[in-house]
């Protein structure tokens, strides 16, 4: 079948499936900043309730960028600016240093001190206290190291943003179930939003992060969801005759661009007001189109058509009127995903009978392949546009993996037991 067409395909290749991903690094930075975060001190009643420092390394390690020193081989255990040596960690090797405190304020109440030194100029870089509640230690711990992480690189850090996606559990063409997960970047605190025995697919995410919107053929036909997910409250926003596919988010989150086939039974794409629920037509021709995407200034909408004999990219006014073709190199562009800042469209490209992730300069039309699998799909972009989420296969299941989007760092995520596809990383948080 033409891979265009998945958006309508009711198989959906699985096994069985946990929520929980594993990072693995395949391929880092070729200089990673040697870096010592160095155990935080712990004053409170009983035992420290929390690990920070013991995140911030993880985090930190998981971008390929840095090279947290081993705790075993760290030459002090300093707690405080004060006590620390620079000394020692310039024989070491090592660049900068994390240091701090996780204090106890009151009844299940926190705050969470560290500073960040530059160990050549022995000089403060980061001084911050941060309150936490105990609920949310671990999230506050991620902002830790996203602060960390923009400071020393120049790049606002991802490690507070979140991922979604579809895990599968059962044997194709027995009873399967379906579910759509929510988990933190780094795969933990997975939550289960929606679960069922027909499949769910096409995740996408609200610009605000609240809403996710889908894919579900729980009624036996294609229809799309909008879920709040604070609430679980969620509604039916499209449920036309044919196919009800492929949802993007507009930038200002009040509308959404979809496939529909409606009567006539060819694949278009619409924009829908989810207020108004008035449909506006953006093509209309007699070839396969769909698998949007909006431009950041929300003035465009990206798609994909094979119009020109194979499938390519093309961009076409949010208002409706003429598209342009966008992808020229290769015979085979699909699934776009535009970068935050619009400069860069990663696409599925084939390349040389291996479907991969690329990204494509808008500017010049230049193509990067970044990826080296044999069945890459469905890129997402993180919301600093330094990294994409696509899903892969290895060892015939599906898995998710990242690649920076200059293609030197890459890691894997797979699921500790069966599979999981269709990721989507959300934007920023407001929370």
């Amino acid at each position: 079948m033409h891979r265009l067409l998945k958006v309508c395909c009711l198989l959906f290749v699985a096994m069985t499936a946990r929520a929980e991903l594993v990072i693995e690094i395949d391929r880092g930075a070729e200089r990673p900043v040697p870096i010592a975060i160095v155990p935080f001190g712990w004053q409170g009643s009983e035992s420290a309730p929390f690990d920070v420092a013991g995140l911030v390394a993880r985090d930190l390690a998981s971008t390929g960028r840095f090279a947290p020193v081993e705790e075993r081989d760290l030459v002090q255990r300093p707690t405080a600016g004060a006590e620390i040596d620079f000394q020692d960690w310039k024989t070491l090797g090592v660049d900068a240093v994390v240091v701090g405190r996780l204090l106890q304020t009151g009844a299940g109440q926190y705050t969470i001190q560290f500073q960040l030194f530059d160990v050549l100029r022995r000089e403060q870089l980061i001084g911050y206290r941060l309150p936490s509640g105990g609920a949310n230690l671990r999230l506050s711990s991620h902002r830790v190291a996203d602060m960390i992480y923009e400071k020393l690189i120049g790049v606002k850090g991802i490690f507070t943003t979140r991922i979604a996606y579809v895990s599968v559990r059962g044997q194709p063409g027995k009873s399967q179930q379906y579910r759509l997960i929510v988990a933190d970047a780094d795969g933990a605190n997975e939550q289960v939003m929606v679960e069922s025995r027909e499949p769910i697919m096409s995740p996408a995410w609200s610009p605000d992060g609240r809403k996710l919107a889908y894919v579900s053929f729980e009624s036996k036909l294609a229809a799309i969801y909008v879920q709040t997910l604070r609430s679980g409250a969620r509604e039916r926003v499209s449920a036309r005759a044919g196919v009800n596919g492929a949802p993007a988010w507009s930038p200002d989150g009040r509308m959404l661009a979809l496939t529909l086939s409606r009567s006539e039974g060819n694949l278009d794409v619409f924009s829908l007001d989810l207020a108004s629920q008035v449909l506006t037509r953006l093509t209309d021709t007699r070839s396969i189109e769909t698998e949007s995407a909006w431009s950041p200034d929300g003035r465009s909408v990206y798609f994909t058509s094979d119009r020109a004999g194979g499938p390519q990219i093309y961009r076409v006014p949010a208002t409706g009127g003429n598209a342009q073709r966008v992808t020229f190199e290769g015979n085979y562009n699909a699934r776009p995903r535009v970068s935050p800042d619009g400069k860069q469209l990663a696409v599925v490209t084939n390349d040389r009978g291996n479907y991969r992730i690329a990204v494509v300069d808008l500017a010049r039309g230049y193509t990067q392949v970044l990826t080296d699998g044999q069945q890459d799909e469905s890129p997402s972009f993180a919301p600093n546009g330094e990294t994409l989420i696509y899903a892969t296969r290895e060892q015939a299941r599906g898995v998710l993996a990242t690649v920076s989007a200059d293609g030197r760092v890459r890691q894997r995520l797979p699921a500790v037991d069966g599979e999981v596809r269709e990721p989507a990383w959300s934007p920023f948080r407001l929370d």
